[in-house]
């Protein structure tokens, strides 16, 4: 395999025609922890299909071949969802300021070849074309004795702090899944991390 694969941004019919593989894609990465998401392609494919939808809002893809193997997103705050908006708007802030990322997937057999940095300089290149002024995501809070935590888990912080990204404790929501030892959704802590884009 290349040492790294090229990035597209889609747009158009080629987001459509791609939400199923982006679908299935965000199921199969999301089982592993942090998130051990039970996963249902019906739900990811409406939620792809909002990001997909608006002429402002941002999906990416890496490819092996035909194959999509890696994805990230992002849209306007202002278009993102109660949960994600709150609480920037508890504190007061501008939410037409602020491009919000949603998540980044990557199949693990393509980790450590600079697709990951890719994804997030892209998102941050829409933005600033946009004329956003912060980026923001966040992550879900898992306890460091969960059960299901693997013995040699590296969490992603120092990866999202080399990128510029300052994790906010004050801005914390909670988004609800299903666990893959849960029978019904239960809400997960998340926080947020933001960055000022120069």
């Amino acid at each position: 395999m290349p040492a790294s694969l090229p990035i597209e941004t889609l747009s158009g019919e080629g987001t459509l025609a791609a939400l199923l593989a982006l679908a299935r894609l965000r199921v199969t990465v999301f089982r592993a922890f942090p998130y051990l998401y039970e996963g249902d392609l019906a739900y990811e494919q409406c939620y792809l299909s909002k990001f997909a939808g608006l002429h402002d809002g941002t999906i990416v893809v890496a490819r092996d071949g035909e194959e999509i193997v890696g994805a990230s997103t992002a849209l306007p705050l202002a278009k993102a969802g109660a949960s994600e908006q709150q609480p920037f708007l508890s504190a007061g802030m501008d939410l037409g300021r602020i491009y919000y990322f949603g998540e980044s997937v990557l199949l693990p057999e393509y980790r450590g070849r600079g697709l990951g940095v890719a994804f997030f300089d892209a998102r941050e290149a829409r933005a600033r074309a946009l004329g956003y002024r912060t980026a923001a995501f966040c992550a879900v809070e898992r306890p460091a004795d969960h059960p299901r935590r693997p013995k040699n888990y590296t969490p992603l912080d120092a990866f999202w702090a080399k990128r510029g990204y300052r994790k906010r404790p004050e801005f914390s929501t909670t988004f609800s899944w299903q666990d893959l030892d849960e029978a019904e959704e239960s809400p997960k802590p998340m926080v947020f991390w933001t960055k000022e884009l120069a």
